[in-house]
């Protein structure tokens, strides 16, 4: 079984005092920080760019796993390789050629990775199984932070599984949305061992506690 690794999203940190919380997470033993970047048209909201990225690279040095929740994620693979993103996650349908995107975020040396959303269906990644580091399935609506966890995406997580294995890769499986304390382990009971926890982890009095309890699953 894959070490089970925790990801605090940024989404949900004090955007007034950033730098402080992304420490914090840091320093309650996060494995890396999760980044989504939002442009207001692949989803309904947007979030944060490169320069605040680049800011919280300069503050913490554990990896940074950005999830690019924007058109043309493409376009931006070489400044996000520069500015010290250590992953890169993208979304079927969002560039001309995703296999091509998917190679050339892995010739920068970063994670490359696909996402899936509630409303799509697992052999989405089936393409590019072969090369996958990892896959993040959501199991909330992209778009907006503090939602509900949805549980029926459990079956999803198993079908993945089986599509990577089927392909001989052992790619990490991450999943984000709505977890917490009282979710996460069957998350990882379907095979994920990426958890992002974004206001279950920050706005959390001792964040260390949680995710300790959380790697321990």
């Amino acid at each position: 079984m894959k070490k089970i690794q925790i990801a605090p999203s940024v989404l949900a940190a004090d955007m007034l005092d950033i730098g402080a919380d992304v420490r914090r997470a840091a320093e309650s033993g996060a494995d890396m920080l999760h980044l989504d970047v939002m442009d207001g048209v692949y989803v309904p909201n947007i979030s944060f760019g490169f320069d605040v990225i680049k800011s919280i690279r300069g503050a913490v040095s554990i990896p940074l796993d950005v999830h690019m929740m924007t058109v043309r994620p493409d376009k931006y693979i070489d400044r996000l390789a520069d500015i010290g993103a250590n992953g890169v996650t993208i979304h079927e349908y969002t560039c001309d050629n995703t296999r091509a995107a998917l190679e050339a975020i892995k010739a920068r040396g970063m994670c490359c990775a696909l996402a899936i959303k509630p409303k799509e269906d697992a052999e989405l990644i089936a393409p590019y199984a072969d090369i996958l580091d990892m896959v993040l399935i959501m199991t909330v609506e992209p778009g907006f932070g503090g939602q509900k966890f949805m549980a029926d995406m459990m079956p999803k997580l198993d079908r993945v599984r089986q599509i990577l294995a089927d392909a001989g890769n052992d790619a990490d499986i991450e999943v984000d949305g709505g977890i917490n304390g009282d979710n996460a382990s069957i998350c990882v009971d379907h095979g994920a061992n990426i958890l992002v926890a974004g206001t279950y982890l920050f706005k959390a009095d001792d964040m260390k506690a949680k995710c300790d309890s959380l790697r321990l699953l």
